[in-house]
């Protein structure tokens, strides 16, 4: 049986002879590296290392790149790209793919389409340019998936104060032996320092509205991000030391709920 569901996402298709160039140079991950038909998840990075866009790349041709990021950011990763868009030979395109996440089983590849990495990691796969395959179920807790396997969201996690490493994006996103990229400092120095940032994505467990307040010993130490079924993400602060038992407190509630490790 084959489960999956289609992705809010846009696609941006970046072509030209100097697509493989500029995106090597604004891209933490190693594009020219990838054959066509490949695909890895990279980060868009401010000049100063924070989040621009957490995307996935995929090559459709030898000068042509998809990248698709969550609904309602592609037009921010279009204008983030012509920002250093001088006197290169490229050209972007904000185009109308459907993105499919197959969660259980196989699904065809239609013709136009690329069986991408899957966004929530594991052994599913994710299909860019195609829709529901016929006959599958659609996925109803999509969102539970997600956020049991830590992966942030744009808006959500991910903003232009994001420190790449406290969403836990790092290790799948970028390429250290690449050479140099937009933003490559501030990753490369809090790699080297050990990855100790101020606050971390963590999984909590228990009912924990969006924007509650999540409290350790009468200490305020982070904040959801992201909830859905008794699950929920968001930031806690590097001190708390895991597992750790703690109260979610938003206006007129409060529960007890577990920050996992």
């Amino acid at each position: 049986m084959t489960v999956a569901t289609v992705l809010a996402r846009d696609v941006v298709v970046a072509r030209g002879p100097d697509a493989v160039s500029y995106l090597q140079g604004q891209l933490s991950q190693d594009v020219a590296a990838l054959a066509v038909g490949d695909s890895a998840f990279s980060l868009l990075l401010q000049p100063q290392g924070k989040v621009d866009a957490w995307l996935r790349v995929t090559r459709i041709d030898d000068d042509a790149f998809a990248l698709d990021v969550d609904a309602g950011w592609g037009e921010h990763v279009m204008a983030r790209l012509k920002r250093f868009l001088l006197r290169v030979k490229v050209e972007l395109e904000l185009v109308d793919w459907p993105v499919t996440a197959v969660v259980e089983g196989d699904a065809p590849l239609p013709e136009g389409a690329w069986r991408v990495l899957p966004e929530l990691g594991g052994d599913g796969f994710d299909l860019l340019n195609a829709g529901l395959p016929a006959g599958a179920d659609d996925v109803t807790d999509y969102e539970v998936r997600r956020i049991r396997a830590g992966v942030p969201r744009m808006g959500n996690e991910l903003d232009e104060s994001t420190i790449p490493a406290s969403a836990g994006v790092v290790d799948r996103s970028v390429s250290f032996t690449k050479g140099c990229y937009t933003g490559q400092e501030l990753v490369a120095r809090i790699d080297s320092r050990g990855d100790r940032v101020p606050t971390k994505l963590r999984r909590i467990t228990g009912t924990a509205p969006v924007g509650a307040t999540i409290v350790v010993d009468d200490r305020d130490v982070g904040r959801v991000t992201s909830a859905a079924h008794e699950v929920a993400l968001g930031y806690v602060r590097r001190e708390v030391e895991l597992p750790a038992d703690a109260v979610a407190r938003w206006d007129g509630g409060e529960s007890r709920v577990r920050i996992e490790a």
